[in-house]
């Protein structure tokens, strides 16, 4: 293969690189890679695209050379690319399988469409790298506040300059009714940064509870140096936000500097935030105590828990009832989304009425049930007792201390007790053997008669029903009080062992015929 003079000498390409990387504010070597792939493409174009055409462009003086890569093969697959090793080894008797002939090549000019073609490959590239170091920047900083200026507006969305990127503002992470222009600035919250096939998408809101939690970190120097933590916030965008602040430093109060001197620091948040008013209210690792305090500014009286079904039942007077629910429902809502519980709320009126049907309704029980009068059953109701299983199983002593009690009459309630038991089970029984449940399902000594008696009401008859069932619809037929997740799982399972007994033994008959 003969030597030709392959370089020319194109300084001028390292001064565009150089402008291109200072402009775009990308790697230097990128730029010049870019540029080799879009004289290696015209070199294709003129060679031969099936050929393997590399170019290269010095570092120092700008030189740009062109050559033909073929690769040392023992069996060609594609004669453009690949020689046989025993003729490469003419021109390069060194050459081991794997090895390359680099062939030089004259230099191109570049006429008018190999060199718009070597512009749009630069180009394209660039914007690759352009898109890659966006993305590398912006997505470590999710959760930072932003500053930019409105380039546009897309059917009610902004796209936002950032100065090294654009960003999307759309219409529904706006506060309500404010509007932006072309040229306006704009302060926003980056949630989110994703690759997608168009480069890099930088997600904005003003929204996001994240951005109210930010701007009180820019203007509270006690949150930004982590003296007072923010736990929780909940936002109605525009309208009405609640916050709740605690202090590491018991000196310091969290309110009151989150609050700032005559509202300073506050204000100039509600001021960011088109006028939303802002609750700030004091967190506290009492469930209950969190709970009263973000109902504020309304007044509770009692508070209930209920831990398993994450719900709380919050008593206000009478006169506080439409404060603590507030306009549509928003204090409550907010309540609500700040500590993560369900809140019901009731007046104290409506508590009270309640109270005295659920003392009703239990009274009534223990009168039917056990054919005593009103004060005796109200005795019961009144020290807690809620069902005649409970007082058939109290021991006789801890009855007969009850004031108004004494042995003879707890004697007799217990007896009672367990002879209505005994009379309502029988009876469940034989409705139980009329729907046809199976003894075998009967047996199972998490079922009571009444609830396979509500088994048989759904069909649910034989152990191959019940194995059938999942957990959660087991709890439907039978409640939730009749029994938990954990038991209904494993009722099930049991019911399911038989499905696989005698597997076992199918596998070791297998394996004897097979001796």
């Amino acid at each position: 293969m003969t030597d030709i003079e392959t370089a020319v000498s194109r300084p001028e390409l390292l001064l565009v690189a150089d402008a291109v990387a200072r402009e775009k504010n990308i790697d230097r070597e990128e730029v010049l890679e870019a540029m080799e792939q879009a004289i290696q493409k015209a070199g294709r174009a003129k060679y031969g695209h099936e050929k393997d055409i590399r170019a290269t462009i010095d570092r120092k003086t700008g030189d740009v050379r062109l050559s033909r890569w073929t690769q040392a093969v023992e069996q060609v697959e594609n004669e453009e690319t690949q020689i046989p090793v025993h003729i490469a080894r003419k021109f390069k008797p060194d050459i081991q399988v794997g090895g390359y002939l680099v062939d030089p090549l004259p230099p191109i000019d570049f006429g008018r469409i190999a060199a718009q073609t070597a512009k749009q490959v630069i180009v394209q590239r660039v914007r690759e790298y352009e898109r890659r170091r966006q993305y590398e920047e912006f997505k470590d900083r999710v959760g930072e506040i932003v500053n930019g200026t409105v380039k546009r507006t897309e059917y009610g969305n902004l796209m936002v300059d950032l100065g090294r990127a654009e960003a999307l503002l759309r219409r529904d992470e706006l506060i309500p009714r404010e509007s932006f222009r072309n040229g306006d600035r704009v302060r926003a919250y980056i949630y989110d940064v994703r690759e997608e096939p168009r480069g890099p998408q930088i997600f904005l809101s003003r929204t996001h509870p994240g951005f109210l939690a930010k701007l009180f970190a820019q203007e509270v120097p006690e949150i930004y140096d982590g003296i007072i933590e923010i736990k929780a916030v909940a936002r109605d965008p525009g309208s009405r936000a609640k916050m709740a602040v605690v202090s590491r430093d018991s000196s310091i109060d969290p309110v009151g500097a989150c609050v700032g001197m005559r509202g300073s620091r506050v204000q100039a948040v509600v001021q960011e935030l088109q006028g939303e008013k802002i609750d700030i209210i004091p967190w506290s690792p009492q469930a209950a105590t969190f709970v009263v305090n973000a109902l504020a500014p309304a007044e509770v009286t009692k508070v209930v828990m209920d831990e398993e079904a994450g719900r709380v039942e919050v008593v206000v007077p009478d006169d506080q009832l439409s404060l603590a629910i507030g306009r549509r429902g928003q204090n409550v809502r907010l309540a609500s989304q700040l500590t993560r519980w369900d809140i019901d709320i009731l007046t104290e009126a409506e508590e009270s009425e309640r109270r005295q049907e659920e003392f009703r309704r239990r009274s009534g029980l223990f009168v039917d049930a056990l054919d005593v009068d009103d004060v005796i059953a109200g005795l019961l109701v009144t020290e807690g007792f809620t069902s005649i299983e409970e007082l058939a199983f109290t021991p006789l002593d801890e009855l007969a201390s009850i004031e108004g009690f004494d042995e003879n009459i707890a004697g007799e309630l217990i007896r009672r007790a367990e002879a209505f038991i005994t009379k309502r089970d029988n009876e469940l029984n034989e409705r139980r053997v009329v729907l046809g449940v199976s003894d075998e399902l009967a047996a199972i000594e998490a079922f009571t008669p009444a609830t396979l008696v509500a088994l048989g009401e759904k069909g649910v008859k034989t152990l191959d029903d019940l194995a059938d069932l999942a957990s959660d619809e087991l709890i439907e037929i039978i409640g939730s009080d009749a029994m938990d997740e954990v038991t209904a799982n494993q009722v099930i399972m049991d019911a399911r062992a038989h499905w696989f007994e005698g597997e076992g033994d199918k596998v070791a008959q297998m394996g004897a015929s097979h001796d």
